[in-house]
């Protein structure tokens, strides 16, 4: 008798789908993956949907709505692995930028029925709501770490992730340190790598589109950027409050940021 295929679960919440597309953006690689596993929930890429339960979920998107938080619960209790792919879905992505403001108002100015909008206050990852396995950084993701996450998982091994800054991949492409050139404010010493540096290699600094590395000292990046490239503080404010402007080390940075004088 064959042996049943692990099920793969991919579900969408509050984000733009990139991530999701990044899954079908490894065509060759993602044939490889389909031959190790049934692809039984994918709406993203087919209408076939099958019941749980699954063996491996992952999930794009923050949580956003009182709705979702329901869903979210649902889709732990259906997955044996549930992996948060994305800086939505791991840190509350550029949509938690709302979570600074005033959400009511923002709705009363936007949409001519604000008394039909169900959202929360917050926009927030999905492990501040339910346990998650595993995090895929990224906005988007990197294929080649999704495809190192599945081939893990399939194996029954740790996934070789990269937990190191942004600086390291610099290095080894030989990339002129921008945060030393005075190329603008660079978030690549605070940021994990995952992105092979891909910005700062065509002369742009980093904008921290994989989150906060491992003990990321932002403190220390910031004070180097005001006190010693003399960068006006409204760009780093920028610079934190981007696509993990949840993430605790930025956000905090930030507030600190607006507190001084």
């Amino acid at each position: 008798m064959a042996q049943r295929k692990p099920r793969l679960a991919v579900f969408k919440f509050t984000s733009c789908d990139g991530c999701q597309l990044s899954l079908l953006d490894c065509e060759d690689e993602l044939l490889a993956v389909a031959e190790r596993v049934e692809i039984a929930h994918f709406l993203e890429a087919s209408s076939r949907v099958l019941p749980g339960p699954y063996d491996i979920g992952l999930v794009e998107g923050s949580i956003s709505t009182p709705a979702q938080v329901e869903e979210i619960r649902r889709v732990r209790e259906a997955c044996r692995l549930l992996v948060t792919i994305g800086a939505c879905a791991t840190a509350g992505g550029i949509q938690a930028l709302r979570n600074a403001a005033d959400v009511a108002e923002y709705q009363r100015l936007i949409y001519p029925a604000p008394e039909q909008i169900r959202a929360l206050e917050r926009s927030t990852p999905v492990a501040d709501h339910v346990a998650v396995d595993f995090e895929l950084r990224g906005c988007p993701i990197d294929k080649g770490q999704l495809m190192e996450l599945l081939s893990a998982l399939l194996n029954r091994r740790c996934p070789r992730l990269a937990r190191h800054a942004v600086c390291v991949e610099c290095k080894a492409r030989g990339a002129v340190c921008l945060a030393v050139a005075g190329g603008g404010p660079c978030m690549g010493p605070v940021t994990q790598a995952g992105c092979g540096a891909l910005c700062p290699a065509h002369g742009r600094p980093c904008y921290g589109c994989f989150g906060p590395k491992e003990n990321a000292n932002v403190d220390a990046l910031v004070h180097w950027w005001r006190h010693v490239q003399g960068v006006e503080r409204a760009q780093i404010a920028a610079q934190l409050q981007n696509f993990n402007a949840a993430a605790a080390a930025f956000e905090d940075a930030a507030r600190r940021l607006e507190g001084e004088k």
